[in-house]
């Protein structure tokens, strides 16, 4: 097989979650097509072909930075998805083999996990297609077998945060309320917590250091600020610091 052409057997596919403090989000890419004498407007995962001389790793972060920028990015592989009903929906693969000038058969796909703070600096750059960011609660359905990936995703984070609770400052500022602790959380996990007990968890927290500041001009009583110690967590956690392989590489 040539250099620099697509094989077609194997993809990777990439879920991009951004928390924008209040809620995560997926990053997603519409699609346009016809089936039959309808056309279609719908939804996906970033992801594609991969090169045939092209590792899976590369392949995630040119994908994904076809979109935005990936700099900053660590993309971690968590899963692959090979059943043979993936391509088995007549619209997906007449839209696929459209879009890369293929003949496709079975694909099996690679999964890319990013978790991110969404910021004001973050800018899509894609001119050709248009990426948006959906909320997790309202992703509808979406091509292929992307739901399923997506429901794996989140799984994967909430295992990571559980045994790797760094992850969770990532996608907080540098100082912040134990409000905004507490947000993140019930947004990965879906349900509500109780404010009190979630007060005394984060007070046994070392590397949750609290401030002599607090907040400013606010209707209700001015709350504390935090912030976290990565040299406290690494003595915690006896020498190893577990967000050398969560989702940041740290």
């Amino acid at each position: 097989m040539p250099e620099n052409t697509l094989y077609p057997h194997v993809s990777v596919d990439c879920v991009v979650l951004g928390f924008d403090g209040s809620q995560f989000n997926v990053l997603l890419l519409k699609r346009t097509g016809i089936e039959g004498s309808q056309t279609f407007n719908d939804l996906k995962l970033p992801g594609g072909l991969i090169f045939s001389d092209e590792n899976l790793d590369d392949a995630a972060h040119r994908i994904v930075g076809e979109h935005i920028n990936t700099n900053a990015l660590f993309l971690k592989q968590f899963k692959s998805f090979g059943s043979p009903s993936r391509t088995s929906h007549p619209r997906d693969v007449h839209w696929l083999e459209k879009a890369v000038q293929l003949k496709i058969g079975r694909i099996v796909t690679i999964g890319y996990l990013a978790l991110l703070r969404i910021s004001s600096t973050l800018r899509f750059h894609s001119k050709d297609v248009q990426a948006i960011w959906v909320p997790l609660q309202q992703v509808g359905t979406l091509a292929f077998d992307h739901n399923q990936i997506v429901e794996e995703a989140v799984r994967e984070v909430c295992e990571i945060v559980v045994r790797d609770p760094s992850t969770v400052f990532n996608l907080l500022p540098k100082r912040f309320t134990a409000s905004q602790m507490r947000v993140v959380y019930e947004a990965l996990f879906g349900q509500p917590l109780d404010v009190r007990n979630f007060h005394k968890k984060m007070s046994r927290m070392p590397y949750v250091v609290p401030l002599d500041e607090f907040e400013k001009q606010v209707a209700h009583r001015a709350a504390r600020y935090y912030r976290f110690d990565k040299k406290i967590y690494f003595k915690v956690y006896g020498g190893f610091y577990p967000g050398r392989s969560s989702l940041y590489g740290q």
